[in-house]
């Protein structure tokens, strides 16, 4: 049982997170509200009952975290601090003294059936075992409530007050002992999490000096060095030498991938061959790993509307099956019936099964395992509500460039319309341009400037982006336009019947010097390898796939080929226009997700029901975007993802149906005549365990089955921004991401080497007003 926390928190306020052992299931889960709630300073209180974790935004000036511990101990719960992103489980390989003691002393009393005095130490046995549960109990009833405990101190005295001592000698220890089972269950399906979060090495070797310190101590910038079968301790860039990684740790994906001076290597990576020198692009806490760990935690503590809806139905079913078995003990006893004995031993049984643990755990733990089997796969589901989600949608939208394709496109051919110009100054001005740019075409244009030796220029002036068209600037004194059919239309470049360039696949820009048209690019972008198949496996889970992108009707039409043909394509679609196509689908089919880059893609996927970000290890903005991140850039996990969301529902079904089964079951065998204490106990305890082991199959992924090789284009980690129109010169979100890009400029020496030619505005052409009179 959870309770969501605020995303925005106040400046004043800190998020502390507190490991609670003493929690065992949702009623402790409100015991823990009971006490914090009240106090002074605390806005929100979360608690994760499989984790065993309390999650409390507080004021530290009004209440420190230790004055929350403080709180929580006076009820026996064993709190204590824990740091963001450490698991604190228990390692007792055998339960404690008193359980031991008291299960050897309850076989003794077993022997009263041969010899009757023995039964005397049934009381002993409750005695060493029953400390612990009255503790809690008194605790839970201090606060006026109905827990776990309060029904076995109850229903134990009521056995002794009725004279069955090796009754209520069973129920102590039965119920001792299968809250450890419980425990060490619980610990195992949180080990999943611990795994994570032990990915990245804690230590650091200095490039420079050979000192090995701390990772939490390396600054950025700092030189590390990782040698063959190490993991790499930091994010960083590799400065020198080269090697093979295996990434699987973060993406899912089990090709290992080449890395070189320059390459991205992330924190918890291990390296295969070679050696090399990375520089650190990230403190511990923002590391890759450090994000998906909190986003994985989080996440657990976030309440699906299965989740919600079983802590609603046993917050009134606890207290009503409470007052049916004081009925039924009273009533018989008012009534004078001949067997008062037997209605009160009833109404303990019903006690006992009264108890909603399995019930209330049935739906966090299937959530806790999928949200960890999902994490372990390279997929970061934010969230219970979104796994549930997931396992429902009807329909599902794909962004084109960078998510159905490469995104890493390649200069297809540059041709001038106005012959006056050389060529090398078309390739000067675009590269000048578009190297201030973050687009993947801007990537492209710039190195295939570079491969005819011509270099961008440094003074580029008044750069701005035109929102749906494209970008502008002066280069050399020049007003340079690079843009789509829209904004050439507008400039009065082209006309349908005058002009026309074959855009079968093929994404093109216009390029105009001073208001003139001059000439134009085409670019391919490549089908990923997995595409269609993952698309079809979408379609065989009975999932509607459309694509939605800004590129050319032509270019969609091609990837729809390559695809599939049932495959619904809307083309030339602004951001905007995107939203519209996502809320038709939502209309027409329900629940629908978003697949996308993360940014560009925002308002669609703000507007679907899941958004599904992809390819998003080491990019921040991309993974606080969307409901659902994918590490890697295999689209093959999407369908995985939905085929795991699909099976932790049905765990969720199971639990639920089996926790109710059981006490149905067992209300039915009181009623017929078969009540038992001890049963009830181990039916009520068992299911608990059965629901936790049925959800720890989630985890059970096989991992012998690889992934496609690694996207390269996923290495680059550029910015990237969706074509608004048919070309794909879209900018509109890049003016706020220019920081963020690292212009494509070459080495000093390098730049010494290459031709640049003379600025056409400056003597070439003679002046703006040459160039102007050669115009007309």
């Amino acid at each position: 049982m959870t309770d969501d926390i605020e995303a925005k928190l106040p400046s004043a306020m800190q998020k502390t997170t507190f490991t609670v052992l003493g929690i065992c299931c949702g009623s402790e889960a409100a015991l823990v509200h009971k006490i914090l709630n009240p106090l002074e300073g605390i806005e929100n209180v979360s608690v994760n009952v499989l984790a065993k974790t309390t999650t409390v935004i507080h004021d530290p000036s009004e209440i420190s975290a230790s004055q929350i511990v403080n709180a929580l101990n006076k009820a026996k719960l064993k709190a204590g601090i824990r740091e963001l992103g450490q698991v604190k489980t228990r390692k007792q390989s055998w339960p404690n003294a008193n359980v031991i003691a008291s299960g050897v002393l309850l076989l003794v009393a077993m022997f009263s059936y041969i010899y009757q005095p023995l039964i005397w130490v049934s009381l002993a046995s409750i005695a060493i075992g029953i400390p612990g549960i009255l503790r809690r109990g008194i605790a839970a009833l201090g606060r006026c409530m109905l827990d776990i405990n309060v029904l076995m101190v109850i229903a134990v005295f009521g056995a002794v007050g009725l004279g069955d001592y090796l009754e209520g000698a069973s129920v102590v220890f039965l119920f001792a002992f299968a809250q450890w089972l419980e425990a060490k269950s619980s610990d195992k399906a949180q080990a999943s999490l611990e795994s994570l979060m032990n990915l990245a090495p804690r230590t650091a070797v200095i490039a420079e000096t050979g000192e090995t310190l701390d990772v939490k101590d390396i600054r950025i910038n700092t030189l590390v060095s990782v040698k063959a079968g190490e993991r790499v301790p930091v994010d960083g860039v590799v400065v020198t030498g080269g090697s093979t990684i295996d990434e699987s740790s973060l993406t899912g994906e089990f090709m290992p991938v080449d890395k070189e001076v320059g390459s991205k290597v992330w924190a918890g990576s291990v390296v295969l061959t070679g050696f090399i020198n990375v520089a650190t692009k990230a403190l511990e806490e923002d590391s890759a790993v450090a994000r998906m760990v909190k986003l994985v935690e989080d996440a657990q503590s976030q309440r699906s509307n299965i989740e919600a809806f079983i802590e609603k139905f046993a917050k009134y079913y606890t207290p009503g099956v409470v007052l049916i078995a004081a009925g039924i003990a009273v009533v018989p006893w008012v009534l004078s019936f001949q067997d008062v004995h037997h209605w009160i031993y009833l109404s303990l049984v019903l006690l006992v099964v009264a108890c909603p643990c399995a019930l209330v755990i049935s739906t966090p733990v299937a959530k806790v395992c999928g949200l960890s089997a999902a994490a372990k796969m390279g997929l970061i589901i934010k969230g219970g509500n979104h796994l549930e989600a997931l396992a429902k949608i009807k329909a599902i939208a794909f962004d084109k460039t960078g998510t159905l394709t490469e995104g890493a496109f390649e200069v297809v051919d540059m041709q001038l319309v106005e012959q006056k110009i050389d060529i090398n100054h078309m390739f000067y001005w675009i590269s000048s341009l578009e190297n201030l740019s973050s687009h993947p075409i801007a990537k492209a244009l710039v190195e295939y400037s570079r491969s005819h030796g011509i270099q961008p220029s440094r003074e580029v002036k008044e750069f701005r982006i035109i929102p749906g068209e494209g970008i502008s600037g002066y280069v050399d004194d020049c007003l340079i336009q690079i843009g789509n059919a829209q904004l050439a239309f507008r400039n009065g470049w082209l006309s349908e019947n005058e002009f026309y360039i074959n855009e079968a696949g093929i994404t093109v820009g216009y390029v105009g010097m001073d208001n003139h048209f001059i000439g134009y690019f085409r670019l391919g972008d490549q089908v990923r390898g997995e595409a269609a198949q993952a698309v079809h496996e979408l379609q065989k889970q009975g999932i509607e796939v459309t694509i939605l992108t800004g590129d050319s009707k032509a270019a969609a039409e091609l990837i729809q080929k390559q695809i599939g043909e049932n495959i619904k394509v809307e083309a030339s679609l602004a951001p905007e226009d995107k939203m519209k196509k996502i809320a038709e689908l939502k209309e027409k089919w329900g629940l629908t997700a978003m697949v996308g880059d993360g940014i560009n893609d925002a308002p669609a996927l703000a507007a679907s029901d899941v958004g599904i970000a992809m390819g998003v290890a080491g990019s921040a903005v991309a993974t606080e975007t969307a409901d659902v991140a994918l590490m890697s850039n295999d689209l093959r996990k999407i369908p995985e993802a939905v085929k795991l969301a699909k099976a932790a529902l049905r765990k969720n079904y199971q639990n639920v149906a089996l926790s109710l089964a059981v006490k149905l079951l067992f209300f039915g065998l009181a009623f017929g005549g078969m009540p038992s204490l001890w049963a009830a106990v181990v039916a009520d305890m068992g299911t608990c365990l059965v629901v936790i082991f049925n959800s720890m199959l989630l985890l059970q992924k096989d991992k012998k089955g690889g992934s496609s090789t690694f996207d390269k284009a996923s290495e680059q980690l550029y910015i990237r921004v969706e074509p608004g129109l048919d070309s794909g010169c879209n900018r509109t979100l890049q003016g706020n991401l220019e920081g963020l890009h690292e212009p494509l400029l070459p080495p000093k020496e390098k730049e010494e080497k290459e031709e640049r030619p003379r600025s056409c505005c400056k003597g070439c052409c003679g002046g703006a007003k040459g160039k102007e009179a050669d115009f007309k």
